[in-house]
């Protein structure tokens, strides 16, 4: 019951949260990061000590929601359990410039518990019912500040995710229908091959449908643009929107119905094969290309994140173990890496509210810790050994060269290119940061120390440290 317990206790602590009306930010703060401790600490021991799965019959006859641990949601749970008291921790400094924080908090946590609910999912209903919860969970967060452009992000957000949700229900029914005895995850697919017979190409479009529903919330072309859009949210929510939670969702629920409902022997050098993997690989370069013409740099690196969930959508459409491990490792590392640039950027806007990469001239003399972690991020997110970043994109780059398909060369070609075009959009800020001068209206800054406090700074600090170790030390990061 860890895995229930896990996934109710934020909820309940964020349900309750608006009903103690705190009377200060420190009674806030203890309360939702006693709850986020106390998630992430269940989900760990889940991970750790049960191995049997947690089912409980719904309501339509024949269909259970079904929580269990495996190789592939422990992993995912373990991100989260890492990253999100981090993310507590600096937002409460953050939202001390903000309106509203009980509400803020309150669906901060309810949004926990949900991601939990995901990462435990142990059959597609049960994923599919999550992935939806996280998009009403975290859309108040998206639309948080209530003015302009946050009501048009948000009402962008809504509409392409459940959009996306309407084409994933459809590959819900229609592969419950042609399941087998169990609906449960299984490697390999779930899939009854006496009902998929001389069905097979009808699956392969349910395939493509659902790979495009739930691949929605990972921001794969043409559904992109509500990705950037979304940034208008505070950092905190930004930072889990693009490095732990809903497009993390998507890369994982396309990888879950890949390889444990569908199964490669079905997908593997067909054409479901060819256009999800021409549409990853089409995402890769639209991001990178966007991300270096964007200016705006909580925008240029949203652009990012779109390129780089299709490193992990290519992964799985790759249908080879060493595909999916590479897609598994790099949602993993791309997670650490874009959580600790969203960090700074938003450090950056909280200090000295600069919000575009041609004001970030000469700041690292003055936001010194700040400059730094964001140029050892932006090292890693390019691929740069000895950091994690290498060793996920390494991962990705071989399996693909491996396959010897048509398409196997093209996603090879698509992540050289990526590369380059990474450097290119990370690396700027960096250079400006260190060889331009202040801008003259911050010349008075200069002497000064800008960097945030502690608050912010301990889990841009410890991440970074995570990104360096595990890039030396990942041996054990390996899913079959």
């Amino acid at each position: 019951m860890l895995m229930l317990a896990a996934v109710l206790l934020p909820i309940a602590a964020g349900l309750v949260l608006p009903l103690l009306r705190c009377e200060n930010g420190r009674q806030r703060a203890v309360w939702t990061e006693t709850a986020v401790i106390g998630a992430s600490f269940l989900a760990v021991m889940a991970v750790l000590l049960q191995k049997s799965a947690v089912q409980t019959d719904s309501i339509i006859p024949g269909l259970t929601i079904c929580f269990r641990v495996d190789e592939k949601g422990s992993l995912f749970a373990l991100l989260v359990a890492s990253l999100w008291p981090l993310s507590t921790l600096y937002g409460f400094a953050y939202m001390e410039h903000e309106e509203r924080p009980d509400r803020f908090f309150s669906w901060y946590l309810v949004s926990n518990g949900v991601t939990f609910a995901v990462c435990f999912a142990g059959n597609l209903l049960t994923l599919y019912m999550a992935y939806e919860c996280l998009t009403l969970a975290t859309l108040p967060m998206v639309n948080h500040k209530d003015d302009g452009p946050s009501r048009r992000a948000g009402m962008k957000y809504a509409a392409w995710t459940i959009g996306g949700a309407a084409l994933g229900f459809v590959a819900l029914i229609l592969t419950i229908r042609y399941g087998g005895d169990s609906l449960a995850f299984t490697a390999g697919g779930n899939l009854d091959p006496a009902k998929v017979s001389n069905h097979e190409d009808l699956l392969r479009w349910i395939y493509i449908i659902a790979f495009l529903g739930f691949g929605v919330k990972a921001a794969v072309a043409p559904f992109s643009a509500w990705l950037p859009e979304a940034s208008v949210a505070p950092t905190p929510v930004t930072a889990l929107l693009h490095a732990v939670a809903v497009v993390n969702t998507g890369a994982f629920a396309v990888i879950r119905v890949t390889e444990d409902v569908f199964g490669t022997e079905l997908l593997y050098g067909t054409f479901a094969q060819t256009v999800t993997l021409g549409i990853a690989c089409f995402t890769i370069l639209l991001g990178t290309i966007m991300a270096v013409r964007e200016q705006h740099l909580k925008r240029r690196l949203a652009w990012s994140t779109v390129s780089n969930l299709s490193y992990m959508l290519m992964g799985a459409t790759l249908m080879t173990a060493g595909g999916f491990n590479g897609a598994m490792t790099h949602m993993v590392f791309h997670g650490l890496m874009k959580i600790v640039l969203f960090f700074c950027a938003g450090a950056i806007l909280v200090q000295t509210e600069k919000e575009y990469v041609q004001e970030t001239r000469g700041l690292a003399k003055v936001m010194p810790l700040t400059c730094g972690a964001f140029t050892l991020a932006a090292v890693a997110l390019v691929g740069i050994p000895p950091l994690c970043g290498f060793v996920s994109k390494w991962r990705l780059l071989t399996s693909a060269m491996a396959t010897g398909l048509p398409m196997g060369i093209a996603a090879t070609v698509t992540l050289i290119v990526a590369a380059v075009l990474t450097a290119i959009y990370v690396l700027s800020p960096v250079m400006a940061m260190y060889f331009r001068p202040l801008n003259e209206e911050d010349k008075s800054l200069e002497g000064q120390n800008r960097d945030p406090d502690w608050r912010m700074l301990f889990p841009i600090l410890l991440i970074c440290v995570f990104i360096i170790v595990f890039g030396m030390w990942n041996d054990w990061l390996t899913v079959s």
